[in-house]
């Protein structure tokens, strides 16, 4: 009798440290975050959202074709996809037949200067591929996801403007 009365009293004290151990885990938890400092302060904030739409501006331009080296023909990826219409960039990586593989955007959009406007590729991790994908990205931000979508979906109709604060290029209309 007296050993079952002891492994009760073990196991009624095991359970309260386990109890008391967690308890002090969860309120630790709660301090660290009370004293954990944001990841950034507003100024860097504000900096990464400037830099962010300086590439976007610089995509739209390179879009409507300020790089004469994506082109030999006069087009630009502006003539097929005004205002990124139809490029879905939400869509990607996907199957994409003209390249015959799955693909992201970057070579989806390679393939489009190396074919329709007969220029010369751009590096993947260039700045003006940073800036190309930033101007098309930036355009869908709210949309669907779809991944591996094979079929063409509707495009995000911009409802005012460029869909993104901008100062005029001084390319084409915006002279």
């Amino acid at each position: 009798m007296i050993k079952q009365d002891e492994r009760i009293i073990m196991k009624s004290t095991k359970s309260k440290v386990h109890l008391a151990v967690g308890a002090a885990s969860i309120g630790l938890l709660g301090a660290v975050s009370l004293w954990a400092r944001p990841p950034f302060t507003d100024a860097q904030l504000a900096n990464q959202q400037q830099e962010l739409l300086e590439a976007v501006n610089k995509g739209r331009d390179l879009w409507h074709g300020s790089n004469p080296q994506m082109s030999s023909n006069g087009l630009a990826c502006g003539n097929c996809h005004p205002d990124a219409a139809a490029s879905n960039p939400q869509s990607f990586p996907k199957w994409v037949s003209e390249i015959g593989a799955v693909a992201p955007l970057r070579d989806m959009i390679n393939w489009c200067i190396v074919h329709p406007q007969e220029g010369q590729q751009l590096d993947v991790n260039s700045p003006d591929m940073v800036a190309l994908e930033a101007y098309a990205f930036y355009l869908y931000r709210g949309q669907t996801i779809t991944p591996g979508l094979a079929m063409p979906t509707p495009p995000d109709p911009v409802k005012s403007g460029v869909g993104f604060p901008r100062k005029p290029s001084g390319i084409g209309v915006d002279k």
